[in-house]
């Protein structure tokens, strides 16, 4: 069950190896352990993708699939992960990110005075850059840690449930 739920909700190799933003990563689109659908690989993946998903860089994909390749963990599921934040997401996600990090280093909030856009971020970056960076971090590794470990724990319990069912089917009926 997972590895049909996830060859149908994720691309295939012909479609990420075609995406323009990941042409220059080459020959290593070629690597097979980048496109296994393991218990390992996918849990890794979900490790890298929401990992980076909450990381405040522009090209979050191009940083996930850069981090996939080097620990060698499925480089669609990286990849799609980090649109958890997309563009209706990402506003309050890095708000979130910004008042844990603001609660951390018990800084001085900002005023907002209504108008929180692109104006009020460039206007204010100097001062809300380090706590959105800690507050980002702080995100990134927990859902990291969650998603690890969630589909660890996911997979295992599949794997269970498969085994219980077949031995259900091979016990003869009382």
């Amino acid at each position: 069950m997972p590895k049909k739920l996830i060859k149908k909700l994720f691309p295939n190799q012909e479609q990420v190896r075609k995406h323009k933003s990941l042409q220059f990563l080459g020959a290593a689109l070629h690597d097979p352990n980048l496109w296994h659908l393991n218990r390992r690989s996918v849990s890794g993946a979900f490790a890298v993708g929401l990992f980076m998903a909450f990381v405040p860089i522009p090209l979050q994909m191009v940083g996930a699939a850069m981090l996939a390749i080097l620990v060698r963990v499925n480089l669609p599921i990286s990849v799609m992960l980090v649109w958890i934040t997309n563009p209706l997401t990402i506003g309050p996600i890095f708000y979130f990110a910004y008042k844990l990090g603001q609660l951390i280093l018990h800084a001085p909030p900002i005023a907002m005075n209504g108008n929180f856009g692109v104006e009020w971020f460039e206007q204010n970056f100097d001062d809300i850059w380090v706590p959105m960076l800690i507050g980002s971090l702080l995100l990134s590794t927990f859902f990291s840690l969650l998603g690890y470990a969630g589909m660890r724990i996911f997979w295992r319990m599949h794997v269970i449930k498969r085994w219980q069912m077949k031995r259900r089917k091979r016990k003869p009926h009382e």
